[in-house]
């Protein structure tokens, strides 16, 4: 079996080992993009999960306009679409909330989050398949969750009793794509995944390290953040100068 279709295995378990679980009143809509866009993330793990890798990128969770959206981690449309070269149908979250509707590749907005990523990596490799030899980008977590009013709520921020069952599964996701791929970096995007990752991957042969958050809520990373994340994994020793 190839990597591609390891990795697509464990997806699924993972997709319906998640769907089981429920969440309070607070979270009110819960989006599951490994089974709405499936068509897309199955094409992205073709595309990118082929052979070994010496670094998984891994971030939080999926943001609205971007692996909601396409079914691809920080998958913002462009970047999904014209430098991947994925397409595909997305179908609809069942429910849906009204002020946050999933359009597919056809989405007008676009994730900063995700812009920023693939864009520093588009523009180091301008063919995706240099990126992919290797490199690997996941998400911890494949959920998206949402208040009443549509107002986003990461995984961080979930009462310890539904955090930990949770937590359980994506854990073991997370030693899956690891034993699969037997990278020899995981760079968590953020504080969060670095975190978990530390957790899930105790007592695994595998250097850890960090790299700040793209996210537009983040200062620092409005004020240059491919600059500050190149230079990261360059001190670590990731990337070459």
């Amino acid at each position: 079996m190839t990597n591609a279709k390891k990795l697509a295995k464990v997806a699924i378990k993972l997709s319906q080992s998640v769907g089981s679980l429920s969440f309070d009143d607070l979270t009110s809509y819960i989006y599951n993009p490994l089974e709405y866009a499936w068509e897309i993330h199955r094409q992205y793990l073709e595309l990118a999960g082929v052979g070994k890798k010496k670094v998984i990128f891994l971030g939080m969770n999926p943001g609205p306009f971007g692996m909601a959206q396409t079914g691809v981690p920080f998958g913002e449309i462009s970047s999904v679409r014209d430098w991947m070269g994925l397409k595909g149908r997305v179908k609809k979250p069942i429910p849906e909330h009204p002020k946050r509707p999933v359009d597919g590749l056809s989405c007008s907005k676009s994730e900063v989050s995700g812009r920023r990523l693939w864009g520093l990596f588009s523009e180091k490799f301008p063919n995706p398949k240099d990126f992919f030899e290797d490199h690997f980008v996941a998400n911890y977590c494949p959920l998206v969750f949402m208040e009443e009013s549509g107002r986003n709520r990461t995984p961080d921020k979930l009462p310890a009793k539904e955090k930990k069952p949770l937590q359980d599964m994506c854990d073991w996701h997370l030693r899956e794509i690891v034993e699969i791929m037997e990278p020899e970096w995981l760079i968590g995007v953020g504080g969060f995944a670095k975190k978990r990752a530390e957790e899930a991957l105790t007592g695994i042969e595998i250097q850890i390290g960090t790299i700040l958050h793209p996210s537009p809520a983040s200062p620092a990373a409005n004020r240059g953040w491919a600059v500050a994340a190149t230079k990261q994994l360059i001190d670590q020793s990731v990337w070459n100068e």
